[in-house]
Order: structure tokens, then C-alpha cells, then sequence
């Protein structure tokens, strides 16, 4: 049983030696990303009349990518364990807020404020895992509520209000180093004016990239994800695995939403509401399977710099942020029809 199950075309995908089509096939794919990508930044900057292609506005884009990127990067973990997370927009959301209230109202240092907003993140993932796994909810439905209520508690501790270091408000004294410290991690001078964004992109995508293709905690996560069954024959622990694929996912929405609070030295409640379907749409472009078993770190950075050049180029055009939600609404749902038909096309092949 457990040799016919592995020999199945899911989990020989999965192995280290899972045949030669495989590679070709994502090396398409990617190829084919990288050319959508250059056809579309030529687009723009003919639209545009070059402005789309002046350093300050490519730096600008590289910054809305890093976030999507980084957010980006823990969707894939979870999509790739063969599960759905909606609940990371919540929690980008929620992690700059809390920092910003237990820092500002609460008077608390700022590295405890933020160290408090990673573990409410943690909290967040294994609630998901916990439900999805243990009670078998189905992801989509637990991480839906998750949301909902972590949106709730965003309403709660913020009072609906805006909050900045820069002005704290009447009564309130900020420590001016703790302020330096906390505007640094993301607005340090860097050559040729690259984002501090950008550097935090690529650390992230490192120790993703490490995880997801070098470790064999990343092997064991795409055989849960491409054949469920076998990883149940084979004894893999695919609940835990799956609980901390939802606890980084967490985590990575967590980092992701500080760094902006930190960059933008303001946060509101809603500051996630925008997320959700960017992300998806990018993570899918890329590769991902919301079957489960497939993702690679390279396509979901390729992914979010096709959104973030869809999203540049959209508004450098003035086209109206009512075209632009249509459009990303197009783009997702065209991410989900090609990965279902790639799933079609897998299994007929």
C-alpha cells in the first residue's frame, strides 16, 4: 500500500528524485513569468511616457513588493501543506496596531511591544493549526473566523483610532531613542536608495528559500501537501507540520506589518483590509497549488513583483482605484483557473 501510494504522481513530485518533467515544467512556467513581467514593464513605461521607469517610482515598487513578498513567502508555506490561510491580512493588520498601542498608550519599551506582537502572532497560527488540524475544520472556514475575530480585537485595543510615535498625543512623551531605534528598521540610508524593505525581502527569502527546497522539513511539507494519504502511511507528523506551517505564515504577516508601521511611522486598524487578494493572486501566479504540494520561493517573488509592477503602473496611469480592484480581482481569479487547469493538465499527462 504504502509503495503504490508513493509511487503516485503527487508524491514522486514531492521526493528528491521525482523525474526529470517536473523541473522543465516549472523552469517553463517561471520563463514564461519572467516574459509577462518584461512585457508589461515595457507596457507601462510606453504608457507612461518613461515615468514609470525613473529610479524613484522602481524604488517605490520594490518597497510595495517587499511587503507583499515577505507576507507573501508564509501564504506559500501554508499552500504548499495543502491548506488555505485567510486570516494573515488580520494579523499584518493587528501586529503593527498592538505594537503601536503597547508601545504608545501602554508605555510599554518598544522591543517588549514588538516581541508581544509576535507572540500574539503565534497565538493566532496555532489557533488556526489548532482547529484545522485537531477539531478538522476546513482551513478556509477556521481561518476565516480567525480573521474576523482578529480584525475585532484590532477594533478593540486600538479604539478604532490611528496611532503614530511621531505624535503621540496630549500627555503622552515618546522616548526619542526608543523612536530612532523603531523609524531605523525600515528607513536606514542605503546605496543607490534601495528600501530597507527590499533588504528584509531578501533575508526573509533566504531562510524561505533554505526552508522550503535545502531542509527536510520543507520535503516532508510538500509530501504532506501533494499526497496526503502517503504522509499518513509514511507516519509523518502532518499535524504538526501543518500547525507550523500556520504559525509562520503568522509570523511572516506579523514581521511584514511592523516593518511598515515602522516605515510609514503610522497605523491604522484597517491597514490589512488591502492584502488578502494581492497576495493570493501573487502567491498563485508563482506557482503555488492551492491542491497543496507545490511552491517555490523564486515564483512567489516573481508573482509579487508582476502584482506590484500591475499595481505601479495602474496608478501611475491614474487609472482609478476603482480599476485597480477590478483588475486585481480578474488577476486572482485568472490565478486560480490556470492553477486548476495545470492541476487537470498534471493529471491527464
Amino acid at each position: 500500500m504504502t509503495a503504490s501510494a508513493t509511487s503516485s504522481p503527487s508524491a514522486s513530485s514531492a521526493s528528491p528524485g521525482g523525474g526529470a518533467r517536473l523541473p522543465l515544467r516549472e523552469f517553463g512556467r517561471t520563463a514564461g513569468l519572467v516574459l509577462t513581467i518584461v512585457l508589461v514593464m515595457a507596457l507601462f513605461a510606453i504608457v507612461s511616457d518613461g515615468k514609470f521607469l525613473q529610479p524613484d517610482n522602481l524604488l517605490g515598487m520594490l518597497r510595495y513588493m517587499s511587503t507583499l513578498a515577505i507576507v507573501g513567502l508564509g501564504l506559500t508555506v501554508v499552500l504548499v501543506v495543502g491548506e488555505i490561510d485567510l486570516s494573515f491580512g488580520a494579523v499584518y493588520g493587528f501586529s503593527g496596531m498592538i505594537t503601536a498601542v503597547a508601545w504608545i498608550s501602554w508605555g510599554w519599551n518598544v522591543g517588549i511591544a514588538i516581541g508581544f506582537a509576535f507572540l500574539c502572532a503565534i497565538v493566532v497560527g496555532i489557533f488556526n493549526g489548532f482547529f484545522t488540524t485537531v477539531t478538522k475544520i476546513p482551513s478556509f472556514i477556521a481561518t476565516l473566523g480567525s480573521s474576523i475575530l482578529v480584525f475585532g480585537f484590532t477594533l478593540l485595543v486600538s479604539g478604532s483610532g490611528t496611532y503614530t510615535p511621531r505624535q503621540p498625543g496630549p500627555g503622552r512623551t515618546m522616548n526619542e531613542q526608543q523612536v530612532d531605534w523603531f523609524y531605523g528598521l525600515s528607513n536606514q540610508n542605503l546605496p543607490l536608495g534601495l528600501p530597507m524593505g527590499a533588504i528584509w525581502m531578501l533575508g526573509v527569502a533566504l531562510i524561505f528559500w533554505y526552508l522550503l527546497s535545502k531542509s527536510l522539513f520543507g520535503f516532508r511539507l510538500k509530501a504532506i501537501g501533494g499526497n496526503p494519504i502517503a504522509a499518513n502511511f509514511a507516519h509523518l507528523p502532518v499535524r504538526r507540520y501543518k500547525l507550523w506551517a500556520f504559525v509562520i505564515c503568522a509570523v511572516a504577516a506579523c514581521l511584514a506589518g511592523v516593518l511598515v508601521f515602522s516605515f510609514i511611522s503610522t497605523v491604522q486598524p484597517d491597514s490589512g483590509a488591502n492584502l488578502l487578494f494581492p497576495t493570493f493572486a501573487a502567491v498563485v501566479i508563482g506557482g503555488a497549488s492551492l491542491s497543496g504540494g507545490r511552491g517555490t520561493v523564486i515564483g512567489t517573488l516573481l508573482g509579487c513583483l508582476l502584482l506590484a509592477i500591475l499595481n505601479n503602473g495602474l496608478a501611475l496611469i491614474a487609472a482609478g482605484a476603482f480599476l485597480q480592484q477590478i483588475f486585481i480581482g480578474a488577476v486572482t481569479i485568472g490565478a486560480v483557473v490556470l492553477d486548476q487547469a495545470t492541476q487537470r493538465w498534471r493529471r491527464d499527462a
